[in-house]
């Protein structure tokens, strides 16, 4: 019985060192497999270039000695061009020439590799614990919540039940209003790289866009229908609210923030109309700033602060640039949480 009780360990530890082997085995043959396709050529084209580097013919040996015959001729028009890097040819003069093809090979080949090196970590996992596998996710959420105790909060909020009545689909209106925010917000940092907020280089950095970033022109439109879905949908959610009479007590400060938002959702197309920087833009702008000058008693005022002065300049275009990525979005962020919490707080109103 002691003889078998100390083979157990030895076992354990033979399979280990085996598993072990077995997973570095397979990362070395998936990286040497990689490096392979990676820097093969056609063999036509090694053949060529072997052919013409390592066996001159005498004709070009011919040609070299009459060159070197006549000092007139400089030395460097009978040395062959230096051969350049594919890729760091590319990357340095801007070629786009078969950009993709190492891209998707990395991609498919290092996808494989990874799901069959994780599942091979799984399989002996199991085999070597004696135990169900438990997914990362799951240790992940038992790692942070042993640290910080959030699940039993986080529980109290999420796992709110919903009334029947407020799964019809006018209850929506206000949801798809914050998801169309959070596309406003994506997309606008995704254009916030390439734009640049001055009158020499705004409408050229929108053509820039339009015309040369991947996928530049899609994400512009879909910022700019987005933006006018999200007016529609909050304009719609107002009027549902109104019509059933969810703004009286005790829910008057969710009305009151609901408007701030709508003031808010269009403060954002506002500012972000003179962003293009061009003859529509700016024409628009200057309407619309003459409007809120029309204002009694602080029109001149409310007219000033938007221009930046008394006309639509460079000035201008940078207040609004600073409102339309800074200072309304964290406004809406915080009227939108008050909303929220309001909402979870007193619940939904029962249709009348």
């Amino acid at each position: 019985m002691r003889k078998h009780s100390d083979q157990v360990p030895i076992r354990r530890s033979l399979q280990k060192v085996l598993f072990l082997s077995i997973i570095l085995a397979t990362i070395l043959l998936a990286s040497l497999t990689i490096h392979v396709l990676a820097n093969q050529s056609p063999p036509e084209n090694q053949y060529a270039a072997s052919s013409a580097a390592d066996a001159p013919s005498l004709t070009r040996i011919g040609t070299i000695l009459q060159n070197s015959m006549q000092p007139q001729r400089s030395l460097s028009a009978t040395l062959p061009p230096p051969k350049q890097d594919p890729c760091l040819h590319c990357h340095i003069t801007g070629e786009n020439k078969n950009l993709w093809t190492p891209l998707a090979r990395w991609a498919i080949f290092g996808t494989m590799g990874m799901i069959f090196a994780f599942g091979m970590y799984r399989t002996g996992s199991v085999i070597l614990n004696r135990k169900t596998w438990k997914p990362l996710t799951n240790r992940t959420v038992e790692w942070v919540d042993e640290r910080y105790e959030i699940s039993e909060p986080l529980t109290k909020v999420l796992k709110k039940p919903v009334p029947k009545y407020a799964l019809r689909w006018f209850y929506c209106l206000g949801g798809i209003t914050a998801f169309l925010f959070v596309v406003q917000g994506v997309t606008g940092i995704m254009l916030a790289f390439y734009y640049k907020p001055t009158p020499e280089a705004a409408y050229a950095s929108i053509q820039f866009i339009e015309t040369q970033v991947r996928f530049g022109a899609a994400i512009r439109a879909i910022h700019h229908w987005a933006a006018n879905g999200m007016i529609v949908m909050c304009t719609a959610h107002m009027l549902r609210v109104f019509i059933m009479g969810a703004y009286k007590n005790p829910r008057e400060m969710n009305w009151v923030s609901g408007v701030l938002l709508l003031i808010l959702t269009l403060a954002f197309g506002f500012t972000g109309y003179l962003l293009p920087w061009d003859q529509r833009a700016f024409w628009a702008t200057t309407v619309g700033s003459e409007i809120a000058g029309a204002v009694p008693i602080i029109g001149n005022l409310a007219l000033v602060f938007l221009r930046v002065g008394w006309n639509v300049t460079g000035e201008t275009l940078s207040r609004f640039y600073g409102l339309h990525v800074i200072i309304i979005p964290l406004l809406t962020v915080a009227f939108m949480f008050a909303h929220f919490l309001m909402v979870r707080r007193q619940g939904v109103m029962r249709p009348l």
